[in-house]
């Protein structure tokens, strides 16, 4: 009875420090200056006429290639598929100012991380439901296509699948900004193994994590709330699925679209699982492993970038929740 309470106790006070330090740190973040506009040059576009085309073309070269003429710019602004797209994105985006607000959020916390990186040029467009790049960013440039974010049931996506619809919703466009950031700061994957690729999303995650603590964790995810609810009670059957099969260490080029990559589903080869499994569970893994090799190790996110896949997991005292 003594033994539990004690536990209890500890417990309580290893909660209240570090609520106490998350609450410090986000004290600072708040002090960081940022400056965020948000350039509709979707609407520009929309308002595209041969008057004015030039002027368009001096204060956004990056989107006007020059091996097209003008007429086909003036054509592609006339066109009945452009003319919708504008339609739908202005009557779902007449007002950025809650995107705003949360890149600002986002940008304070990157840099408090991350001194070095500086806020952006944000920049919002239609790009033909361009769904592989929905996120942009080159150089200090940030581009948003807003036609990709109409809503997972909009019938401009009736032809894609599913599952990547799923995060065609308003609520994933800081989120994907805040992917594309942690994956520049990851950079590529040099580890062939499974747990290689595994860690690498891991880091991803982990910074996203920390960039928008003010986000859901299925939102982090890309999950809806019952997929996340799903791996996280089933964390300790993932990982024991992977420790068995002997996963860790292959370079089974087939298991990253199993278990890394977007998909309908996690691909078990187990009926019943896999009728109820969301895909990426691996990055979830990853996800788990890198947050515990932070937690009881005494290291700097540089470090964490720097090192490789074995030390962090070796390090990591990693262990499923049960």
């Amino acid at each position: 009875m003594k033994t539990a309470i004690f536990l209890k106790f500890i417990f309580i006070v290893c909660f209240l420090v570090s609520c106490n330090k998350e609450s410090k740190v986000e004290k600072e973040v708040a002090k960081i200056p940022v400056e965020i506009n948000i350039e509709r040059f979707d609407r520009s576009f929309a308002g595209l006429t041969e008057e004015n085309l030039p002027k368009l073309k001096v204060e956004y070269p990056f989107l006007f290639s020059e091996k097209y003429a003008d007429s086909t710019w003036i054509k592609k602004a006339k066109d009945t598929i452009q003319l919708e797209l504008n339609e739908e994105v202005e009557k779902a985006y007449s007002d950025l100012s809650k995107e705003k607000e949360q890149l600002h959020g986002l940008f304070q916390h990157i840099k408090f991380y991350f001194p070095e990186i500086k806020e952006p040029r944000v920049v919002t467009i239609t790009s033909d439901v361009d769904y592989r790049n929905k996120v942009v960013i080159a150089k200090d440039l940030l581009i948003i296509s807003l036609d990709t974010y109409l809503g997972k049931d909009h019938h401009f996506y009736e032809s894609i699948q599913k599952y990547l619809r799923q995060n065609f919703e308003r609520d994933q466009i800081v989120p994907d900004v805040a992917s594309m950031y942690a994956k520049n700061l990851v950079g590529p994957i040099r580890d062939r193994t499974f747990l290689g690729n595994m860690v690498s999303f891991g880091k991803e995650l982990y910074l996203k994590d920390l960039f928008l603590p003010d986000f859901d964790d299925a939102d982090k995810m890309g999950y809806t709330q019952e997929q996340y609810d799903w791996v996280n009670a089933n964390e300790e059957e993932i990982w024991r699925y992977f420790i068995d099969k002997q996963l860790l260490y292959s370079t089974d080029s087939d298991l990253m679209p199993r278990f890394l990559y977007p998909g309908p589903f996690s691909k078990f080869y187990l009926e019943e699982i896999d009728k109820e499994a969301p895909d990426r569970v691996g990055q979830f893994i990853g996800w788990r492993i890198v947050a515990s090799y932070m937690k009881n190790n005494n290291v700097s996110l540089r470090q964490l970038l720097l090192a490789d896949a074995e030390t962090i997991f070796n390090r990591s005292k990693y262990k499923p929740a049960r």
